[in-house]
This record gives structure tokens, C-alpha cells and sequence, in this order.
């Protein structure tokens, strides 16, 4: 089926791609993808940090768009990469695709590589067992060397900004997803001391961060010292992006490129569910989980907003407005392989993929109004559904209790289930969470 649907793609677009790299076509823009991980939606200056110094990521957002409204499809790292890349529901895939790979899925990549772009991944993979070059089309794959100087993403960025000098004359797509915030965090020491005169002031978070200091200290540790740690390896990161971004301005490339800057889900907790050998052993990097989920309640593994509300900026300086917020619009991962299809003018059957075009959103021209749900649900038969439609987000329970309803548009905290006050709600959303899984998987498949 894979082969089938490239070959009839190549067809498609055999006329395009060759207007692609022709002198008379307008260029395609390229498009860069930098991933963070375990990244919270609260991180960042632009999105509210107290402490944060993220200056180049700050700059990004000042030059595009930001979305306050942007979720994943997954509460784990491989759900949520599975579907940025192939617009599906990760649920929906009967073997766990970190194991097996996508299957006869197509990928973004894929479409890409047959409209003409030079591709390339950088950094963490987790989609599959293959990772050789040429794996869902992409032409150069890396995972580049942590630095002890400059930060464990920094080797990624470099192999990055190789490829983009090395393609700078034609368009091209690349994944540049890092490992920061993912545990363990232990930046260079450098890093942490730019923040040596940071004090936490618990009256600066909310409630969920609150719970995580307060976990420090059971530890015995220092809050302020785990605060000082994570803010230093964000720091290495946003060092890291700026590289990145003067390269695509020294090579004349950023009206030609759209850029975006997103996580793969919300920040991890300073205690993890189930120990593991090198973590619970390691105290003092477990109280550096500091990231934090901004006003939302939750985290990585849970799919309150805290755990799939994440920051989402998108920059193509002439075509996206700059240094605006588009609070309306629900935008999502799934949606990542429509929108760049339709501008990128690769044909595709939406009807075929979960997500919907949000292309216009993206571009700052109206806010986009969902036609369908968001689920998330693990891999799991009978696991707990939880869905997000209009201004409500459901919660069904995965064997007893009662749903819970939470209108997030107005309670972003999700701190007043009324489900009791709203039945009709609840009885229209079940609905379509019933029938969504209905289209799922009834047993999964992991090595």
C-alpha cells in the first residue's frame, strides 16, 4: 500500500516537482522543524516563564506567530512524533511504531521528498527500528554528538546547519528534534551559573509547579539549584536555535523558510511512575525536572493540558504576521502533514488522514475552527479516551467513575468538572469518542 500511494503521488506531482527547481517557479519554502522534549508550554519568555532566558526562541516569536491553543497527539515521545509525521492518531496504529515503524503509512517526508525537497532528520529519532538514510524518504540521517562546552543538542544543530548550507540552492524539509528537557537533565556547568542569582518565588507558579518543588524537597534537595539546572539546559538550547537562525539569515534563506518551534508533549515529573535503574538512584537529576506547564494542570503521561498543550511558533517572514498570538484557533500535530501539503501544493485525500489543513491559521488569515474532535488514548484496548471539541475537552474513565467536563476555553485549569451541569455535552461528546474507537485497534502489538 506504501508502495502504491508514493507511486501514485509521484505521478501527481511530477509536473510540480519539476517546476520546483525550475529558474522560473517561485521557490517552494523550505521548512524547518525544531522539536523539543518533555519541553513544558511554560518554558519559554514568550510563553510566561519568570525566569526563562530564551532570547532567540523569544525572537522567533516576535518574527511569526504564536499559538496558544497547540496540542499533540501523544503524552509519550513516539505517539506524538507518530503523528506529526503521518497525520494519524498513534492509537490507530496496531503495532507501537517506535518497535515497527509506520507501516504502510505515508509520511510527511515521504510526500516531500516526491514534490522535490531535499530532506533530512537530526537528533532524536524513536519512530521505528530503521534509521538509515533513506528511511521515510529522508535523504540524511543523524543524531549528532553532545558537546561538553556547548550543550547535549548542540552536536544535532551543527549537523543541521551542514545540511541546510549544503542545500541552501533548492527547497528542503528537515527534522531537527533534540533530547532537551528529557531526563536526565545535567546541563554544562556554565549554563547553570548564568542563573546563579535565581531564587524561586513559588508565588511566580502555579499549583502544578508548586507540587514539584515541594517533591524536591522530599528528596532533600535544592529547589533553587534544580530551578538554575533546567532553566541552563533551555538556555543551551535557545544557543543552539540562534546558531541556526543566523545561518538561514547569513545565506539570504528566512523569507524563504518557514520555521517552527514546538514540544512533543508537556513537562516530565520529578518523580517518574515506575523507577528505573540510573534515575531514582540519581537524585540530583530527577530534581532538575523543573519544566513547567504554565497555567495548566498536568504533565508528561497525562492528558490534562498540561500534558498535550505545548508551545507552537511558526515563522516565514512575508507571508506570516509578525509578533502576534492567535488564541482562537485549536490547532494540533495531526495536523502537521495536511497543512504543509497544501502549501507545499502536494495533492492529497484529507479524508485519508485525522488532522485537517490549518494552513490559513498558520499563515495569521482566520482562526480555524475544528470540523473534527482530537483523541488521545493509549495503545491499550479499553484504555481512558479523552477528547477535545469546540471549548470542551471530555475525560470517559477507563473502567469506573464518571466522565469529567471541563469548558477550557473559560477554565483553562480544568479546575470545574461540569459534566453534572451539562449532560448534553457529555452525551454528544461520548458519542464521538465511541465512535472513534470503534475505527481502533482491538489488541496491540510491541516487542
Amino acid at each position: 500500500m506504501r508502495i502504491l500511494i508514493l507511486l501514485c503521488l509521484s505521478v501527481a506531482v511530477a509536473v510540480t516537482a519539476e517546476e520546483a527547481v525550475s529558474p522560473e517557479a517561485p521557490r517552494l519554502p523550505n521548512i524547518l522543524f525544531l522539536f523539543a522534549d518533555d519541553l513544558g508550554y511554560g518554558d519559554l519568555g514568550s510563553t510566561g516563564h519568570p525566569y526563562a532566558q530564551t532570547p532567540n526562541l523569544d525572537r522567533l516569536a516576535e518574527g511569526g506567530l504564536r499559538f496558544s491553543q497547540a496540542y499533540v497527539t501523544g503524552v509519550t515521545c513516539n505517539p506524538s512524533r507518530t503523528g506529526f509525521m503521518t497525520g494519524k492518531f498513534p492509537a490507530s496504529f496496531h503495532r507501537y511504531t517506535a518497535d515497527f515503524g509506520f507501516g504502510e503509512r505515508v509520511t510527511i517526508s515521504e510526500l516531500l521528498k516526491q514534490r522535490g525537497y531535499a530532506t533530512g532528520h537530526f537528533g532524536k529519532w524513536h519512530i521505528g527500528p530503521d534509521q538509515q538514510d533513506g528511511t521515510y524518504g529522508l535523504d540524511r540521517i543523524a543524531s549528532g554528538k553532545r558537546s561538553k562546552l556547548l550543550g547535549r543538542d548542540a552536536g544535532l544543530y551543527d549537523e543541521a546547519i551542514a545540511f541546510i548550507r549544503e542545500h541552501k540552492d533548492q527547497p528542503f524539509y528537515i527534522n531537527v528534534w533534540g533530547h532537551i528537557t528529557h531526563y536526565p537533565v545535567n546541563p554544562p556547568e556554565h549554563y547553570a551559573e548564568r542563573f546563579g542569582h535565581v531564587n524561586v518565588d513559588e508565588g511566580d507558579f502555579g499549583p502544578a509547579m508548586r507540587q514539584k518543588f515541594d517533591q524536591v524537597r522530599e528528596l532533600g534537595k535544592d529547589v533553587d539549584q534544580g530551578m538554575r539546572n533546567y532553566l541552563g539546559d533551555v538556555a543551551s538550547l535557545d544557543d543552539a536555535v540562534g546558531r541556526l537562525l543566523k545561518v538561514i539569515d547569513e545565506l539570504g534563506l528566512a523569507e524563504h523558510s518557514i520555521i517552527v518551534f514546538s514540544s512533543d508533549h508537556g513537562p516530565a515529573p520529578v518523580k517518574l511512575s515506575k523507577p528505573k535503574k540510573g534515575v531514582d538512584d540519581n537524585p540530583k537529576f530527577m530534581q532538575n525536572m523543573l519544566g513547567s506547564p504554565g497555567p495548566f494542570r498536568g504533565g508528561k503521561h497525562s492528558t490534562l493540558e498540561g500534558g498535550v498543550r505545548v508551545p507552537f511558533i511558526i515563522r516565514w517572514p512575508g507571508n506570516i504576521p509578525a509578533g502576534k498570538v492567535d488564541e482562537e484557533s485549536v490547532i494540533s500535530g495531526i495536523d502537521w502533514l495536511p497543512s504543509l501539503c497544501a502549501i507545499a501544493g502536494v495533492d492529497i485525500d484529507e479524508k485519508e488522514f485525522d488532522g485537517e489543513d490549518v494552513s490559513q491559521a498558520w499563515l495569521g488569515k482566520e482562526v480555524h475552527v475544528r470540523e473534527k474532535p482530537l483523541f488521545w488514548r493509549n495503545s491499550a484496548p479499553r484504555a481512558a479516551v479523552a477528547l477535545r471539541f469546540g471549548p470542551w475537552k471530555l475525560y470517559l474513565p477507563r473502567r469506573k467513575g464518571e466522565p469529567q467536563l471541563y469548558q477550557v476555553t473559560e477554565d483553562p485549569a480544568e479546575s470545574n468538572n461540569v459534566a453534572s451541569t451539562h449532560p448534553e455535552i457529555v452525551e454528544r461528546l461520548t458519542a464521538l469518542a465511541k465512535d472513534w474507537e470503534s475505527t481502533l485497534p482491538t489488541q496491540y502489538e510491541k516487542k
